[in-house]
């Protein structure tokens, strides 16, 4: 990454990231990029959604939803995220305000119960692994830790995980017993899972006849451009695979509607689906119908959440135009980063010169300017290169954020240019 630069011109170019440095730090900024939340605008686009359900009670098939039951939610609510997130309504389950409480119980439920497939609980085998492409999410892997689950490292490349690595720990370790998978618009690198990637992962031969995949289609309809990205369907191809149940498909309106008051998803087959709501009815007597009434009757149809989506659009297209043009402004041609420019999804992924990393979020809180800490996209919080910087440009103001990227760049230049003075 690193271009090289006589004696000279680098004690010239560090006088002046230290002096901009300086001034940055004299700015008094108080800044925060830590986490992918929606900002107020994108919140009040929800905001009739507080005027919802209006009186109504009932569902279409005649639930009162103010009353216990109903489990597996809304039939016509589970109707419209079909087709987003790709499952059929019958083997979709709407539940509470996240995904991640459904990731979770879906782990806990394996580990204390016996899965579809399974010979013993989790809980009764010696060792637990999930594999973990990196960069990733991190609130998976706390799960992982959570839970004691090892995680294991694999590569992230331009179509999805690498796949050769993945098959071969899959099936030559039966303790492997999942993957973590965001296939749109990846968390942070905004990755796509090509076709050829789902039907490797639907047709695979694992070591462990219970193996997941834990599907976290957060992002499926967070686009930011006019040619939205298709993914394949992977619960299909598992099932013409023979895998039927090797799909664990989340999804949420978190970043849809309100990102405190939403709806998660659980999808899969019908032999998962039975064995979840089983397991479910033991810590719930239903979910929140009446918030689920609220998102029916506000986003109506599929292409309802699609009209939504492209007023999020409006707001959050101009912020990662922001970075990009500001990145390329300070730091191309330096060869000190490079960083992605995603067609969708929250987040950016800025790569600086191994060993930078921790040292550029460290001298940006000093400036006033928090961002995720660096580590946090791997496992463990371990990223062995120390390179990769997570921006979340989502919350807040375009201002706000020019300035934070602006001082971010000062940063980045004043980390590198001091290493390679070294």
């Amino acid at each position: 990454m690193t271009t090289e630069i006589s004696p000279d011109n680098l004690t010239g170019l560090l006088d002046l990231a230290r002096r901009d440095y300086r001034e940055l730090a004299g700015r008094g900024l108080s800044l925060d990029l830590t986490r992918g939340k929606p900002s107020p605008e994108q919140l009040d686009l929800s905001e009739d959604l507080l005027s919802l359900p209006g009186g109504r009670h009932t569902s279409a098939d005649g639930t009162d939803v103010r009353n216990y039951g109903g489990l597996q939610g809304l039939p016509e609510l589970r109707e419209i995220f079909a087709e987003v997130l790709q499952v059929p309504a019958a083997q979709l389950l709407a539940g509470g305000n996240s995904s991640l409480e459904l990731m979770h119980d879906a782990i806990a439920h394996a580990l204390l119960g016996v899965l579809p497939g399974a010979t013993s609980r989790w809980a009764d085998q010696e060792r637990i692994a999930f594999l973990c492409p990196v960069p990733g999410y991190d609130r998976h892997f706390a799960l992982c830790e959570r839970f004691g689950i090892d995680m294991i490292q694999v590569p992230m490349t331009e179509s999805g995980p690498d796949m050769e690595a993945v098959e071969r720990l899959v099936a030559e370790d039966p303790a492997v017993k999942g993957i973590w998978c965001v296939p749109k618009y990846s968390n942070p690198d905004g990755v796509c899972y090509s076709d050829e990637t789902v039907e490797r992962l639907a047709t695979m031969t694992t070591a462990a006849p219970d193996f997941r995949i834990f599907w976290d289609n957060a992002y499926a309809v967070h686009h930011l451009t006019d040619e939205p990205v298709a993914i394949a369907d992977l619960l299909g191809a598992c099932e013409r695979a023979g895998n039927a149940d090797r799909a664990f498909v989340f999804g949420s309106t978190s970043k849809i509607t309100f990102a405190g008051a939403g709806v998660g998803f659980f999808g899969a087959s019908a032999a998962n689906l039975k064995w979840l709501l089983a397991n479910n009815q033991k810590r719930s007597i239903g979910p929140d119908k009446v918030n689920q009434l609220r998102h029916l009757l506000f986003l109506r149809d599929a292409a309802g959440v699609r009209a939504h989506m492209e007023r999020q659009r409006a707001l959050l297209q101009p912020k990662f135009e922001t970075i990009a043009r500001i990145l390329e402004t300070e730091l191309g041609g330096t060869g000190l980063a490079t960083w992605t420019s995603p067609k969708g999804g929250y987040f950016v992924t800025l790569q600086v010169p191994d060993g930078c990393a921790k040292e550029v979020v460290r001298r940006a809180a000093e400036a006033g300017i928090v961002l995720t800490p660096a580590g946090a996209t791997h496992p463990y919080g371990d990223d062995l290169r120390d390179a990769t910087i997570r921006i979340a440009p989502s919350y807040p103001s375009l201002t706000e954020l020019e300035q934070a990227i602006e001082g971010l760049a000062v940063c980045v230049r004043l980390v590198g240019y001091e290493k390679q003075a070294v």
